[in-house]
């Protein structure tokens, strides 16, 4: 069936596309794993991040795609805006001025409503005034879960379509060798960031361990943190809460790669995810890859992404934790591990195929002017 349609590259031109043309869009970032992830590269073209002035290269933030001038300037370049991240670093005038140029040029404009609260920031209303101006102003908006979807119906009265997050693995991943000893469970810290409960999560980490030994079970924490933080304060915090158990161990890391993060993760028995606030969490897709638990705070739809995979936990209760370890334990076969593996990595690849497909297919629809 021929993809023909037609799209407008200025408000006096058309550009006829067929199935042979890739829709061009301007994705709000481009270099990020999760737009790679959704992208049929046959079907779907998306333009780089354009230089930030002053940003190291290759930074995509502020993005200056997302700005009335560059949407208005490069008209002729782009057939859909799609926006993912980057709102935080704009006004809602600006926000609203983009969005705009983007409609005065004829672009459709697709919104995928990742976060609901925003992991950067403690104080949410600005962003929340930001999601007032975009939700209701895009053409075409998708989330990644149906809780999610329910909640930005009841809030702007737009539904979204719900594509689940894809898998975000470009290449096997070795299971771990089968191993004797002590229940592995990690928690990763990185920078800081606003809405990751740092110190509550290593002290409960600390009493959970104390409660299993109570009950003849070891378990051990791997705590990383990153070497460059956003609060020393709170690092020296959750270094103390550390060195108060032996069996909580905290190592301070450089930016990590994804290849390093992988192989430490398919390592352990439980991951610890302790959001203080939050959506929808890219952790919890890599741990499902990887065949590893997770044990995360109750917030936003996180537990809803993988939820066979997902135990919820209270970082103010340690017993729920002791708990999540104690599951991992008694169903934990280490020598099963490189089958799950596979199994998932085959289930995986196909679900991104239909999820890239689905994008392409709503590209075509918007710059026809079709409605989903």
């Amino acid at each position: 069936m021929a993809r023909a349609f037609t799209a407008l590259s200025h408000p006096q031109e058309n550009r006829i596309l067929t199935e042979l043309d890739p829709i061009r869009v301007a994705s709000i970032p481009a270099a990020h794993p999760y737009v790679r992830a959704i992208t049929d590269a046959r079907l779907v073209q998306v333009l780089p991040d354009p230089p930030v002035p002053g940003a190291p290269v290759g930074q995509w933030w502020p993005p200056v795609a997302l700005t009335a001038e560059w949407l208005t300037a490069r008209a002729a370049d782009y057939d859909v805006l799609h926006v993912h991240f980057g709102l935080e670093s704009f006004s809602t005038r600006e926000l609203s001025a983009a969005l705009d140029a983007a409609r005065r040029v004829g672009r459709p404009v697709v919104y995928t409503v990742h976060d609901l609260d925003n992991p950067q920031l403690i104080d949410q209303e600005p962003y929340r005034a930001l999601l007032d101006v975009i939700v209701p102003a895009a053409d075409h908006l998708l989330t990644l879960t149906p809780g999610t979807a329910v909640e930005i119906e009841r809030r702007w009265g737009r539904r979204s379509r719900v594509l689940a997050h894809p898998t975000l693995l470009e290449h096997a991943v070795d299971a771990p060798a089968v191993r004797d000893g002590a229940i592995r469970v990690g928690i990763h810290l990185r920078d800081l960031r606003p809405n990751i409960d740092a110190e509550r999560a290593v002290r409960a980490a600390a009493d959970a361990v104390s409660l299993l030994l109570d009950d003849g079970l070891v378990a051990e924490v791997d705590v990383l943190m990153n070497e460059h933080v956003r609060d020393d304060q709170t690092a020296a915090r959750v270094i103390a809460a550390a060195e108060a158990h032996p069996a909580v161990h905290l190592r301070r890391t450089p930016h990590l790669s994804d290849a390093e993060i992988e192989g430490w993760l398919v390592g352990l028995d439980l991951f610890v995810l302790p959001y203080h606030h939050g959506t929808h969490s890219g952790w919890v897709e890599l741990c499902y890859d990887l065949g590893v638990r997770v044990a995360g705070t109750d917030v936003g739809h996180i537990g809803a992404q993988h939820p066979s995979d997902f135990t919820a936990v209270d970082l103010d209760d340690a017993r729920t934790l002791a708990d999540a370890v104690r599951e991992v334990s008694g169903a934990a076969d280490a020598a099963g591990r490189p089958a799950l593996i596979e199994r998932r990595r085959l289930e995986r690849r196909s679900e991104r195929s239909s999820v890239r497909a689905a994008h392409a297919e709503l590209y075509a629809a918007a710059c026809a002017g079709v409605l989903a």
